[in-house]
C-alpha cells in the first residue's frame, strides 16, 4: 500500500516476462511450478503448448484439470525434429501464436505460460523481432509471460526481465533410460 496522506492505494501488479531456455531439462518444469505457484494465489492461468500433441496426456495438464483457475492449451503436432511435414508444422505453430496473443491481449490471465515457444521461434516459424515486439507493444502490462523452450532468440532475451538458461550436465536419456512417467511427462 502506497501512502498519498489522505488515500490508500493499491500498488498495481507489473507482469514479468520469464524466459527459460537452453539445453539442460526443466523449462517446462519450471514454468509449471510457477503455474502452481500462481494457483495458490488463485491467478487465472493460461498454458499454451506449442509441440506437445493433444492426444499425447501429461501428468501437469492432468494435475491442472483438477484445480480451478487452469485453463490448458496442447495445441502441436508432436516432436517437430522428427517431422514429416515440415510446412504443417510451421502453419500449425503459425495458428498456436496466434491463439496465444488473442488470449494474452484478452486481459483475462494473471499469467500465461507459451511453453516451447521458443523451439517454434529458433525455427524459423515465429521471428524473434515478433515475438519481442508483441511483449512491448501488446501485452497486457499486468500479465505475467512465460516461454520456454530451448535456443531462445536475442530479440526475445532483450526483452525478458528473468531468463535462466538450463545448462545439461548430465541425462539419463544419455544412458539410454527413456522419459518416465511423473518426471518427464
Amino acid at each position: 500500500m502506497v501512502n498519498t496522506g489522505t488515500k490508500a492505494k493499491t500498488k498495481k501488479r507489473l507482469g514479468r516476462v520469464v524466459v527459460l531456455t537452453g539445453p539442460g531439462k526443466g523449462k517446462s518444469s519450471s514454468a509449471f511450478g510457477m503455474v502452481l505457484r500462481a494457483a495458490g494465489w488463485d491467478y487465472k492461468i493460461c498454458v499454451i503448448q506449442f509441440i506437445k500433441k493433444e492426444s499425447r496426456k501429461t501428468g501437469e495438464q492432468m494435475a491442472a484439470a483438477k484445480l480451478p483457475g487452469i485453463e490448458w492449451h496442447c495445441m502441436g503436432d508432436g516432436f517437430t525434429w522428427i517431422t514429416k511435414n515440415p510446412e504443417q508444422d510451421k502453419n500449425n505453430n503459425r495458428k498456436i501464436w496466434e491463439f496465444a496473443q488473442e488470449k494474452i491481449k484478452s486481459g483475462q490471465y494473471d499469467l500465461v505460460v507459451l511453453d516451447e515457444l521458443n523451439y517454434a521461434a529458433s525455427y524459423g516459424w515465429i521471428s524473434g523481432v515478433e515475438i519481442a515486439d508483441f511483449i512491448k507493444k501488446e501485452k497486457p502490462a499486468e500479465t505475467h509471460l512465460i516461454l520456454t523452450g530451448r535456443d531462445a532468440l536475442p530479440e526475445v532475451i532483450e526483452v525478458a526481465d528473468t531468463v535462466t538458461e538450463m545448462v545439461a550436465v548430465k541425462h539419463a536419456f544419455e544412458a539410454g533410460i527413456n522419459a518416465g512417467r511423473g518426471i518427464e511427462f
